[in-house]
């Protein structure tokens, strides 16, 4: 569902802000250093995570506000705030039609995609890089792919603490720790290759335009038990400080499906292409499987696209639901018609 009011305190650099969108573009133009990419953070903070940056929570609270910040979305009849106190800055609170509830729950809610400019390097960057961001796909299709993640990477920390310590190490307790990442880490790995075998579909049927040249798999895949390979590795993975077997090893692999290139040889802005015609084709497959799409948030894509590709862009997002975008001019928003549209300046936001 869209969101219809979304209610920010002491948020990075608001003071306080409210914003009244319409249920599809949203638009955000300002100067750089305005607050419009916070705006945007703020609504990637109605997902489980640490929203589209990925920092320290303590990092969103603003400098001279109350320590502490608040997050609040209301969508249909449902109202959703999330924050931190200044007594806990690193603990983050959610509350869902003003009961507590598990910020993992958040995917129930809601789905929210983001392309922000520090992503144009995810194919340069590491395997690391590229997990999360198909993890963020995954979430957006199955919501209980954040409770495996955080179930298996906890029994992961414990099990490598255990491990570099030889004489406390319990052998019933480190296969306990083992089977919970073996039941974990295989329902991530096996909601990872679902969706990307159901994207590669999609991507494979998409329209043929600027954004439908991606061919995407998964390497790293798991083979046999997990957990008799972790018993069988805890010499090595004592070693290597680590484990050196699991579903935290896998990577998205992209190629250009024309050129049959890879896409970290491709260029700049054949990489860019290539990632925005992936969360596109995803947002298509979210719609379908929830029923609704999802949630887009796009930082300053439009000015990083040619006219046609922009034209495009515009084209493809149109009654695709609620699509979240910022620009330094409202001009290269030209051509989107109808839309909600706000200027942003020092902190402030105002309809325009």
């Amino acid at each position: 569902m869209p969101i219809s009011r979304l209610s920010l305190s002491d948020f990075r650099s608001y003071g306080s802000a409210i914003v009244e969108p319409g249920p599809g573009f949203v638009l955000l133009w300002g100067d750089n250093g305005a607050g419009k990419t916070n705006l945007l953070e703020a609504v990637s903070m109605l997902t489980p995570g640490r929203g589209l940056r990925g920092v320290a929570l303590s990092q969103m609270a603003r400098v001279g506000g109350s320590g502490g910040f608040a997050v609040t979305a209301s969508l249909g009849g449902t109202d959703i705030g999330t924050g931190t106190l200044a007594s806990a800055p690193e603990r983050r609170q959610l509350r869902i039609n003003g009961a507590q509830a598990s910020v993992n729950a958040l995917g129930e809610w809601l789905a929210i995609l983001w392309l922000t400019p520090a992503m144009d390097r995810l194919f340069l960057a590491s395997a690391g890089d590229r997990r999360r961001f198909l993890d963020r796909l995954v979430l957006a299709l199955e919501p209980r792919h954040a409770h495996h993640a955080s179930r298996y990477e906890a029994a992961m920390r414990a099990r490598t603490k255990l491990l570099a310590d030889a004489e406390a190490a319990d052998s019933s307790w480190l296969t306990a720790l083992e089977e919970a990442m073996a039941e974990h880490g295989t329902a991530l790995s096996q909601a990872r290759a679902l969706a990307v075998v159901s994207l590669e579909e999609r991507l494979a049927a998409a329209p043929d335009d600027e954004f439908a040249s991606a061919s995407i798999g998964l390497g790293g895949s798991i083979d046999g038990n997990l957990a008799a390979a972790l018993r069988s590795n805890r010499s090595r993975d004592a070693a290597a400080g680590r484990a050196t077997e699991g579903p935290h090893r896998q990577d998205l692999l992209v190629v250009h499906r024309a050129k049959q290139m890879p896409a970290d040889r491709s260029s700049t802005g054949e990489q860019k292409a290539l990632l925005l015609g992936i969360v596109l084709a995803h947002a298509e497959l979210v719609a379908e499987r929830r029923g609704e799409p999802p949630i887009l948030l796009l930082d300053e894509v439009a000015a990083h696209l040619d006219p046609r590709r922009r034209a495009a862009l515009f084209s493809r997002l149109q009654g695709r639901g609620q699509v979240w975008m910022t620009a330094t001019e409202a001009s290269l928003f030209d051509g989107i018609g109808e839309a909600s549209r706000y200027h942003v300046e020092a902190g402030s936001v105002q309809p325009s």
